[in-house]
Order: C-alpha cells, then structure tokens, then sequence
C-alpha cells in the first residue's frame, strides 16, 4: 500500500513540484499552504509522513510540529530555507525525524524521505499487480507470465505505472505521453501505440484481444486489474 505524505508549504509552485516528485514514485499526496489546512488534512487524511515547512502564514512549523506529535507520533521532515544552525537543531530537538534545507535536490528528499519511513515503519513488502495469471513485481520490474518471465523496458514501465496509477479510470494519450517524454509532445501519439502493443504483449495473455489494457476510442487507454497487493 503505498504511503500519504502531506507536504505543508506556502509556496504553491515548491508544493506542486514535490507533489509531482512523489506521485511519480507512487507516494499519494495531500498539499496544505498554512497551519489550518495542515490540522484539517490531518484530520482527513492521517497522512504517514509529513514534510514542514518552517514558515507559514498563519504561524510556524516548529509549534504546528508541536501539535502533530501530540495527535500521533509520525514522522516529520523539515524543508526549509532557513539554514542556519539554531533553526536545525531546534527542529530535531522538537522530534523533527530530519531537516532539509531549501533550495534541494530532488533525489535528495526521495532518499531521506524514504530512509525515515524505512527506519519508522520497516521495509515494505514487495508491491505487485495481479492481471488475471500474470503478475507485476514493480520493484525489479518483472512480468511474471504461465510461460515464462520477462523484463519491463523503462518506457513500458513508465506507462504500466501511470495506468496503474489511475487503474479503472480512463488516462488520456496526452497525459501517457507527458509521463513517458518531456517537451513539446505533438508526434509521439504513433510511438506511444508501438508502446502500448509492445506492453501488451508481456502483460495480457492475447495480446489481440486484451483484457486489462484497454482502449478507449478518441481518448486513451484504461488498465482493469483483479488485484494489487
């Protein structure tokens, strides 16, 4: 099951980065701009983890941090711009499980993010996708089939995880394209098809007739599955 993280910051455009940066490693995602959106997507959504800002508009995170420890002991990073030595070591005195200091390197905060959640609550089990007699294991990227085994491609297992992602729902072919390439995307319909048939045949079974893998005319491609654990 993949974790919440509730990611607490004024600044809309950071929010909206680090949203994106987590939901693209399959973290879910809730976002608070002050103090009282943070106490009601407590509320809502008893989030795993939290990353804090220091400075918010109607307070500061080193009392709201004060107020998330008294409600449940999870754990709280600091992403700050405050660097300087007095704020760090406030913030871990209070029982901040790390400090980061803005501005930061993406890969940064996914690993410290995820050695905090390691150290608090275990490493996680292996999550897989179960397509009828055909299993996803997507932490070595494995297709599991009745006659034999097989490697997702990044490409393919860039899209599997997008359709995974919003599983049941449709996905349309623009926002497949923008998970799979960046810049200007007019041309890459046709390659993303090529990809899509290529997908199909490791995870359906017959592959002409799929099963899991659909198409939805004019708008894109929705992924049906009978488990994930």
């Amino acid at each position: 099951m993949a974790y919440q993280i509730l990611v607490v910051d004024d600044e809309p455009s950071l929010r909206a980065m680090v949203t994106d940066l987590l939901q693209r490693q399959g973290y879910n995602v809730t976002q608070a701009a002050s103090c009282a959106q943070a106490r009601q997507a407590w509320a809502d959504a008893r989030p795993d983890a939290v990353l804090l800002d220091v400075m918010l508009p109607d307070g500061d995170g080193f009392s709201l941090l004060g107020e998330l420890r008294r409600q449940g002991d999870i754990p709280v990073l600091f992403l700050s711009a405050r660097d300087e030595d007095e704020a760090r070591l406030r913030g871990l005195g209070l029982g901040a499980d790390d400090y980061i200091t803005k501005p930061f390197l993406p890969q940064e905060l996914l690993l410290r993010l995820a050695a905090v959640l390691r150290r608090v609550y275990g490493a996680p089990a292996e999550e897989i996708l179960c397509l009828g007699p055909v299993t996803i294991r997507w932490g070595s990227g494995l297709v599991e089939r009745p006659d034999g085994t097989v490697s997702l491609t990044a490409k393919e297992y860039a899209l599997l995880k997008k359709l995974w992602a919003n599983r049941g729902n449709i996905v349309t072919i623009d926002a497949l394209c923008a998970a799979l390439w960046e810049g200007t995307l007019v041309g890459y319909e046709n390659t993303l098809m090529v990809h899509i048939r290529r997908l199909r045949e490791k995870i359906e079974l017959d592959p002409s007739h799929p099963r899991y893998l659909l198409t939805v005319r004019g708008l894109g491609y929705r992924l049906l599955q009978e488990a994930a654990l």
